[in-house]
């Protein structure tokens, strides 16, 4: 028995209720299968309502080629809802390419010379759609009879194909010059913003049209004419007749008394906000702009509060102040359920962090990451632990977030993460205690989260006998008997859930709380022999070199586990440290400079301390010949800039070229801030230029907001583009780019690799 045909309605309906790709194939094959059915018959009377489901069919990306002659069937009916869906299908299933929309041409011409607007209005849109240049040389003289038509609806549209004409056969110019003069006259805004466009295509494309509009000032007065527009919009306001859902004339609102309750009223007000952040507008005007961003968080329409996310992501960089009045109805989006919006939240909430409210904005931060998507978390987690790292008010504040972050989210943290924290816990002595006895304490409750895991491991065994002491001051006193310590190392050596790499840190540990606790060890060479013979190659190598020491040199091992020197940390925070290190002498922290005479000074100097004893430090060399006096009286010293690092020209196509320079802030060698600028040669302006990049998993990257979409023409005022890199690891810097643009109305997409970084930028 065969199965009724479907309509539209009931089509989308069944479609939408698809639960699996393969349901909605088997959906679509067979709706598709009554259609080529009823194309073969040729009913004429349902032809239109086939077409229509075909066409949802190719908007679903499925292939819908064999309903192109039906479009041109269509179009050629007398009827004008045929007409109408006709029309539609030759927009979406015709263009150049194929050579079925030449057979349209007739068709058009034909519907372009009928008094129906309508009728004149759907091939007008058709032609400008998908005309190709052989359609644009044979209708254009039907389309400059149109210009001059009294109907406003015909006219607009007749001026916007003849734009689409322009760019496709620049000749044709001749054509449409003697009727732009006259449509300046219009008082139909819309009419006029065509006809403004089609003057500066003619301009633009064409030589003798800009000398046309040139000399045209004194017996024409076009000039004029533009200046005398200008100042009616000023004077007259919104024009009545061009109204978009109860907005009159959108182009002329303000901000300040639009409408809002429509949909409309905020489409204008977002395209106001798009013109201030575009413009260099005054300081008053950019926080109008966040202003109306701000109201719109408060809507109900999530598409209205998507769209306030995403620009003041835009501009938290140049108008940070300003979105701050917003932050807590931004932390308030992070507990939207639609995943879109509380990702948008999340990067705005991590840019909106800073010195003075990074305790609160990681308290909020932290309550979202144990009850965020899983999508969500690692994005999470990582930015708490690069702003705590940033902006941590002090150590035991940056290493209990940590491990807050550690604990709730451990498995999506980044892989620096647990050096990062045990350089920290090894730079912070007066903390090792509170350290060791907060991880053990996370330990116990919880070893699946292998970076806690890690943490906690190597914590135990660098400091195993402060946790035995059982006195903190800053804690609750905690009781810990050697033979819990080694069971809970046991079981993470065993547990199913510990990576290779933690059972390395455990087992370390083991070895190390040989020579830290007071009980015997042979139990711990017990658990250690186990692993000199497991599958896992490094664990095994580990096993067997910690059996020899205890078999061959026992008497060196003391010396062999001593707890690990303070390594260097590369962070932002590094240089506050090491200044709170250097307080006691700050001439210890002068260097040495390299000249000779200035080395015998130094040593003399040296010599006079006699008896002291004091210890020699090695001095970093110094290549300023003055510094030996300055260390002498004792003087402060500021050691020479950095060397510039050099800029890199990594693209340049068809007078578009882009150059990248460098930047590592002294404070934070760890960061690099690279400046993509953007120059252009050409005569025409690049236009809609994004530019996104892409670096490998152990950097952090940041994507500030560019300074504009559009690189002007003949070397105008260049774009420029902010990234920030974080290195800690100071591994070779590898940077992707993608670059999309529109340059000569054809859209260019690069996507390239710089491989060739100066070394200056990572090392």
């Amino acid at each position: 028995m065969v199965t009724p045909s479907l309509k539209l309605q009931d089509l989308i309906e069944e479609i939408r209720g698809a639960k699996t790709q393969a349901q909605e194939r088997e959906v679509i094959q067979k709706e598709c299968a009554h259609i080529r059915a009823s194309f073969r018959h040729g009913d004429p009377l349902y032809r239109h309502r086939q077409l229509a489901k075909l066409l949802y069919v190719h908007m679903l990306g499925y292939p819908a080629h064999f309903g192109q002659m039906e479009c041109l069937k269509l179009i050629g009916s007398p009827r004008f809802t045929d007409k109408r869906v006709g029309y539609l299908g030759a927009m979406l299933l015709l263009d150049e390419r194929q050579d079925a929309h030449l057979l349209i041409t007739n068709s058009i011409k034909n519907d372009l010379n009928q008094g129906i607007q309508a009728v004149q209005g759907l091939a007008l849109c058709t032609l400008s759609a998908m005309g190709s240049a052989e359609m644009c040389r044979d209708l254009a003289t039907e389309v400059e009879k149109l210009l001059l038509q009294p109907s406003p609806y015909v006219r607009k549209k007749a001026v916007l194909t003849a734009v689409h004409m322009i760019r496709k056969v620049p000749e044709l110019s001749n054509i449409f010059l003697p009727p732009c003069v006259h449509l300046l006259h219009e008082r139909h805004h819309g009419i006029l913003l065509g006809t403004i466009t089609l003057i500066t295509e003619l301009c633009e494309r064409s030589p003798a049209a800009l000398k046309h509009f040139r000399k045209a000032v004194s017996s024409l007065q076009v000039v004029p004419q533009l200046v005398q527009i200008l100042q009616t919009l000023l004077m007259t306001g919104y024009s009545p007749e061009h109204s978009i859902s109860g907005v009159s004339d959108p182009f002329l609102q303000v901000a300040t008394n639009t409408d809002t309750s429509r949909n409309a009223g905020n489409a204008v007000l977002f395209e106001t906000v798009h013109t201030i952040m575009d413009i260099r507008s005054a300081a008053g005007l950019r926080v109008l702009a966040v202003n109306i961003l701000g109201r719109f968080l408060l809507n109900s329409d999530k598409n209205i509060r998507y769209v306030a996310l995403t620009s003041l992501l835009r501009l938290v960089q140049s108008d940070h102040s300003a979105v701050q009045r917003h932050r807590p109805t931004v932390i308030e989006c992070l507990r939207e359920p639609d995943v879109s919006l509380s990702r948008r939240a999340l990067e705005l909430s991590l840019a909106l962090v800073n010195s003075s409210n990074v305790r609160a904005m990681t308290h909020e931060l932290q309550g979202f990451l144990e009850s965020c998507p899983a999508d969500l978390r690692a994005d999470c987690a990582s930015g708490i632990l690069l702003a705590a790292e940033r902006f941590a008010p002090t150590r035991r504040w940056h290493i209990d977030t940590i491990l807050r972050v550690l604990t709730t989210a451990g498995t999506h943290v980044r892989d620096d993460a647990v050096a990062n924290l045990t350089q920290l816990i090894s730079g912070a002595q007066e903390l090792h205690a509170y350290s060791v006895r907060c991880l053990y304490s996370a330990l116990a409750e919880d070893i699946s989260q292998q970076p806690l895991v890690q943490v906690a491991a190597w914590c135990i065994g660098e400091f195993g006998d402060l946790l035995l002491e059982g006195s903190c001051e800053e804690m609750e006193p905690l009781q810990v008997e050697e033979e819990e310590v080694l069971a809970l190392l046991e079981r993470v050596l065993q547990s199913h859930m510990s990576l290779p790499a933690t059972r390395g840190y455990a087992l370390t540990a083991l070895m190390k709380l040989s020579t830290r606790l007071r009980g015997d060890s042979n139990r711990i060479r017990q658990v250690v022999s186990i692993y000199g013979s497991c599958m896992d190659l490094e664990l095994q190598q580990r096993a067997v070199e910690y059996n020899t020491i205890f078999r061959k040199y026992d008497h060196m091992r003391a010396a062999v586990l001593e707890k690990m020197p303070l390594a260097e940390r590369g962070g932002p925070r590094a240089n506050e440290e090491a200044k709170e290190s250097k307080e006691v002498r700050p001439s210890e922290a002068t260097p040495v400079p390299t000249e000779p005479q200035a080395s015998q000074l130094l040593d003399l100097l040296d010599l006079l301390d006699g008896p002291c004893g004091a210890a020699q430090h090695p001095l970093a060399p110094d290549p300023s010949p003055g510094s030996a006096l300055g260390h002498l009286l004792d003087l402060p010293w500021a050691p020479p800039p950095p060397a510039p690092i050099p800029n890199l020209k990594v693209f340049e196509r068809e007078g578009l070229q882009l150059n990248l320079s460098f930047v590592r802030p002294p404070e934070t060698p760890a960061v690099l801030l690279i400046t993509v600028t953007a120059t252009n040669t050409s005569r025409g302006d690049v236009t809609h230029f994004i530019c996104q990049a892409a670096v490998p998993k152990s950097f952090q990257l940041q994507l500030q907001a560019p300074s504009g979409d559009t690189v002007p023409a003949q070397s105008g005022l260049p774009m420029t583009q902010l990234l920030q890199i974080h290195n800690p690891n100071k591994a070779t810097l590898r940077l992707k780019l993608r670059l999309t643009y529109n340059h000569f109305g054809q859209l260019v997409q690069e996507i390239f690799e710089v491989n060739n970084l100066p070394m200056e930028t990572w090392q």
